[in-house]
């Protein structure tokens, strides 16, 4: 058995698919040790999951030539001996990087060293840090296919160990069936009910919330259920739009600021609206839901694109932040939920494009590469 470093941090995007890929390597016997900074997601959520947290400095990459640019070769070089003396003393076989800040380091510490490499992209767009990786490896694993990286092999994106499991109950119909009357009948609604699942992150999605706080009304009086998560802090408009229901329709808009079980709230679902994040456009694939993907408006169109393979497969749709109105929101919701056949070929073609098992697929390339 191996003894690995695996190299992720910052944000949830980074963290999860590297606790995942954990899980699964340690589940196979290996040793399993992760690299990242004190300040990111990471330095709470590894311990938590009974992993080693080796800490290094942050390190961004220069955006502009000031005082950080004429130190940032001083302080890379300080995180790569942390690096070296990480992999010397965890007699390392091979290092996995999963991008952000952290993995720079790693990657060029395992180069020194002569250790395998195996980088891992989640988004269809590559960040700087694995684009520099895949260079120095023909060990490359991807969420999309297209994803500009030599050497890529696509094996998806590692899921939570509770979505992957939900993921193999609702690939069968009768389980799935079972599973989403359960979920329903949890929060007092029929098995045969049409529940549309809406959220936009931890955050909130402002101008998601907006849209479905306007076409609430419509919805329900069609015999649509709605979980709405809208972030924290951001109960106002929603918890309005509830009050202004007809008391009888009340009971069919649940409205709340996050889920403590995401995967009851995705088996109770016939569709989702969302933003197009990997990991959240990755979920939805592997549960085959049908999606209507708004994606964020900002940043440099890693969204979008993330969204494109189940767009073009026919199992989402996606609108632009700028063109979510109430009406299209209902729209297109409706199609989703309430036309039989629109739902049924969305779904098939979700389960057609969704990987389930990301984790195991990216363990296997990871000991293929030792």
């Amino acid at each position: 058995m191996a003894s690995l470093l695996l190299a992720g941090g910052g944000t949830a995007g980074h963290v999860n698919p590297l606790l995942a890929t954990a899980a699964t390597l340690l589940e196979r016997g290996h040793d399993v040790t992760a690299v990242g900074t004190p300040d990111g997601l990471e330095a709470d959520l590894v311990p938590r999951a009974g992993l080693e947290l080796v800490e290094i400095e942050k390190v961004p990459f220069p955006r502009r030539p000031d005082g950080a640019a004429l130190r940032f070769p001083l302080r890379l070089r300080g995180a790569i001996r942390a690096c070296e003396d990480a992999i010397d003393r965890l007699e390392a076989d091979a290092v996995v990087g999963f991008g952000g800040y952290v993995s720079t380091p790693v990657y060029l510490a395992a180069r020194r060293k002569g250790l395998p490499i195996v980088v891992h992209e989640a988004n269809a767009k590559p960040g700087i840090a694995n684009r520099l990786g895949a260079r120095l490896t023909e060990h490359v694993a991807v969420t999309f296919p297209g994803t500009p990286l030599r050497h890529a092999t696509v094996t998806g994106l590692p899921l939570r160990p509770e979505l992957e499991s939900l993921a193999r109950t609702l690939a069968d119909p009768d389980s799935r069936a079972r599973a989403a009357a359960a979920a329903r009948a949890a929060r007092g609604w029929a098995p045969d009910a049409h529940v549309l699942l809406a959220f936009g992150g931890s955050l909130g999605a402002a101008s998601l919330n907006a849209a479905l706080a306007q076409a609430i009304g419509t919805l329900v009086s069609h015999g649509v259920h709605v979980i709405h998560l809208t972030g924290k802090g951001k109960t106002e408009d929603a918890y309005r739009a509830l009050a202004e229901l007809p008391s009888s329709d009340r009971g069919m808009y649940a409205v709340s600021e996050y889920a403590h079980d995401m995967a009851a709230a995705f088996a109770a679902a016939d569709g989702v609206v969302c933003r197009s994040g990997a990991a959240t456009v990755c979920e939805i694939g592997a549960l085959g839901l049908p999606a209507l993907y708004v994606p964020l408006p900002h940043g440099n169109g890693e969204q979008a694109l993330n969204a494109a393979s189940a767009v073009e497969a026919g199992a989402a749709v996606l609108v632009r932040d700028a063109d979510l109105t109430p009406t299209s929101l209902t729209l297109h919701a409706e199609r989703m939920l309430l036309d039989a056949d629109a739902r049924d070929a969305m779904r098939e073609a979700a389960r057609g494009i969704g990987i389930a098992d990301g984790a195991a697929r990216l363990a296997d390339l990871i000991e293929g590469a030792l």
